[in-house]
């Protein structure tokens, strides 16, 4: 019976909530963040649920005062709306009983690089960013400059950004992969359209708690930053490059003028690429169930085209395509790609729990 799953919940929430409160709990950092991240990931199941038994049982009492002289007209409009609302929130809730990664409320890098197609990839990289940038702003979430390296023209061979808020990793989680752009390029004068492409990697923001990084196992390198000129880029040797030997990740920073900055930029960056990569380890090891529980995909796949002579914008997982381009680059209106992505994947989930 629905109720009584959902009651477990319920019960699941309350009991962490008291043992929140406890001495030995508060005292432990590492457990209350644990039972923290357990009770948010319940928390809208744990909502629902309660609205769930307040229908029920207003359902009952309506049911009760139908003949009364008095209440029967009430009730019957106020039965009317609950039963209204019943089905359609048990199928809010079969979504929310699904299967969930772990890492849906995580903050996230971003993680944009040039790919083939020299100057022009690095100006889409540019371009997606100001996209992600703009999409971030409409979802009121916060954004941080984590590492840029600029093109001669104009571009990004690589640009790295946190963003923070609310269900960050859920709704952007499947941007990773290849992102190939059709245009014009400014210095063609055959009018050509040229073909490029970037990756994009969403990786989890993690706690220091949750990945532990040995000292001789890094390679600190200081240099001097470069770039094509501007702010970012300065006299002294305050860049950054961490090299972590048993994996060969390398990560840079050199956007601060602070040495000590730039390298505590660099080591969160690297604790999350060694949490992405274990976690690719082992969705490998779990196999394609897996895989498909968390949405992950191919990050070398081919995911979307930006067609820009024809203003349209394909992604080809669900074969959606958008004549929308320009609206949806300039004014960072993501959600009509991403909603549909995550609607098509809810579904996959439903068929394989059976639902």
């Amino acid at each position: 019976m629905l109720q009584e799953k959902l009651q477990k919940f319920i019960d699941r929430f309350e009991e962490i909530n008291e043992l929140l409160i406890q001495p030995d709990t508060l005292s432990n950092i590492k457990r209350m963040t644990e039972l923290s991240r357990e009770q948010s990931g319940i928390k809208k199941v744990v909502a629902a649920a309660r609205e769930y038994n307040d229908i029920i049982e207003g359902i009952v009492e309506n049911k009760e005062l139908l003949s009364d002289e008095d209440l029967g007209e009430l009730a019957k409009e106020e039965l009317k709306e609950l039963e209204k609302r019943k089905p359609e929130l048990e199928e809010e809730i079969k979504i929310l009983l699904l299967p969930t990664d772990p890492n849906d409320d995580k903050n996230i890098y971003v993680e944009l690089r040039a790919g083939a197609g020299g100057d022009e990839a690095g100006l889409f990289v540019a371009d997606l960013f100001k996209t992600y940038m703009k999409f971030a702003e409409n979802e009121g979430w916060k954004t941080e400059i984590m590492n840029s390296n600029e093109s001669e023209a104009g571009g990004f061979k690589e640009m790295v950004v946190l963003i923070k808020g609310e269900s960050v990793y859920s709704k952007l989680k499947f941007e990773s992969g290849v992102h190939r752009v059709q245009r014009v390029p400014a210095t063609e004068t055959q009018g050509r359209v040229h073909t490029s492409a970037i990756t994009v990697a969403i990786i989890p923001e993690v706690d220091d708690i949750e990945i532990e990084i040995k000292t001789e196992d890094l390679k600190i390198d200081t240099m001097r930053a470069s770039g094509c000129g501007g702010q970012s880029v300065n006299t002294t040797d305050s860049a950054i490059r961490i090299t972590h030997l048993p994996t060969g990740l390398v990560v840079t920073n050199q956007d601060q003028k602070s040495q000590h900055k730039n390298r505590e930029k660099a080591m969160k960056v690297l604790k999350a690429r060694l949490y992405d990569l274990q976690e690719q380890e082992r969705m490998e090891s779990e196999g394609a169930d897996r895989k498909a529980q968390v949405g992950s995909g191919d990050r070398s796949a081919r995911i979307r085209t930006y067609n820009y002579p024809q203003g349209r914008i394909s992604d080809h997982r669900i074969n959606l395509t958008l004549y929308r381009l320009d609206a949806i680059m300039n004014d960072g209106l993501l959600s009509e790609v991403i909603d549909p992505l995550i609607a098509d994947h809810q579904s996959q989930l439903m068929q394989m729990a059976g639902v």
